[in-house]
């Protein structure tokens, strides 16, 4: 094993540098150690290299940036007996405390002391070697790729949602925002049984990727600046009756959210887990009315990873249609730039090599 562990780090606000740091040692003996093979970017990332904060997460210290990974188990502890080296696996980046309220009820992605890769104060993956606990890697099997395994996390991110949501067989489902989580809460709707899957939003070329992906349709809201009308012109298009069963933003666009109520039917379920404006004018008397069940939705909890591997594994779910883009790990300032341009739908780093 290479003494070193070459990291791509935010110095600071548009300051990206790699550093050679010390390779983690296992503290635990439930911990494991993983090369890491392959990174996706998020859009979190993005912004913290951007603007050196998302909300009350400030960077204050140097950061390793990246918590979309798959990796090789190179050592384990002691204590674990699912894995061993040369073991593939799937990274899931938050680890809680287990002990809190929250931990103890099973919705640990709560929990007030997560130790986050890539969120203030900690480190993230984009790294040669990083440690997890033995039960936040997910192996995978052999017919799902490393790269496939990158891109487990955002594919949690949708199926939590889609858990929100409690979608059933014959559900109609409206989805806002045609990004890699819209993207993925649309297939996961469909494999968990919804038969109409509209997507929703503002670039054609990413609505016409959305109809091969997985959509049954779509719909460009820049028909009309009023929620109203669009609500009532999607009823109308796609035979939406008395309006549709659930409505999931992924855009975190105050227009979107306005007419996620507007569409729903009368008992619908509304999903939010798109991130936009801290305060927003919303339709609260419509809400109200119509007695629509609102959630919001954050990452992802017990459960979510494994299930996300099973779509891919059984082929219901494919993550490698997003990826359009892979770069070298030295190349990842570039990869960065490509993301926040707007270019492609899924970028990926490569791991570090010897």
């Amino acid at each position: 094993m290479s003494s070193k562990n070459p990291s791509f780090v935010l110095r600071s606000i548009k300051d990206v540098t790699f550093e050679d740091r010390p390779v983690p040692k296992i503290q635990n003996p439930t911990d494991v150690l993983i090369r890491v093979n392959v990174t996706g970017i998020c859009g979190s990332d993005v912004h913290y290299w951007q603007h050196g904060h998302i909300g009350d997460f400030i960077v204050e210290a140097p950061m390793v940036l990246g918590h979309e990974s798959a990796g090789t188990v190179v050592e384990t502890g002691p204590k674990v007996t699912s894995l061993k080296p040369n073991d593939r696996v799937a990274l899931e980046p938050g680890v809680p405390c287990r002990s809190c309220p929250f931990c103890k009820a099973g919705k640990y992605n709560l929990c007030k002391d997560m130790k986050f890769a890539a969120t203030p104060p900690y480190d993230g993956t984009l790294a040669k070697y990083y440690i997890l606990p033995e039960d936040f890697c997910v192996k995978l099997p052999e017919c799902v790729s490393l790269d496939e395994g990158a891109l487990v996390e955002p594919l949690a991110v949708g199926v939590h949602v889609v858990r929100q949501a409690d979608i059933r067989p014959g559900n109609s489902v409206i989805v806002f925002g045609a990004g890699p989580v819209g993207l993925l809460c649309c297939s996961v709707a469909k494999a968990f049984g919804a038969t109409k899957v509209i997507v929703v939003d503002i670039v054609d070329s990413r609505l016409e990727f959305a109809e091969r992906y997985a959509a049954t349709g779509t719909f460009n809201a820049m028909h009309s600046e009023d929620p109203n009308v669009n609500a009532a012109e999607m009823i109308k298009r796609f035979d939406l009756v008395f309006g549709a069963d659930v409505a999931i933003d992924a855009s975190g666009a105050t227009p979107s959210i306005n007419t996620c109520v507007h569409i729903l039917r009368t008992g619908g379920t509304f999903v939010q887990v798109g991130m936009g404006a801290a305060e927003i004018a919303f339709p609260i008397l419509k809400l109200c009315a119509k007695e629509i069940t609102l959630k919001g939705s954050f990452r992802y909890g017990p459960g979510d990873y494994r299930l996300a591997v099973e779509l891919i594994a059984s082929g219901k779910v494919s993550v490698k249609d997003l990826i359009t883009g892979r770069v070298k790990f030295e190349d990842a300032e570039r990869a960065f730039e490509q993301v926040r341009n707007g270019q492609g739908i899924k970028t990926l780093i490569g791991g570090p090599l010897d």
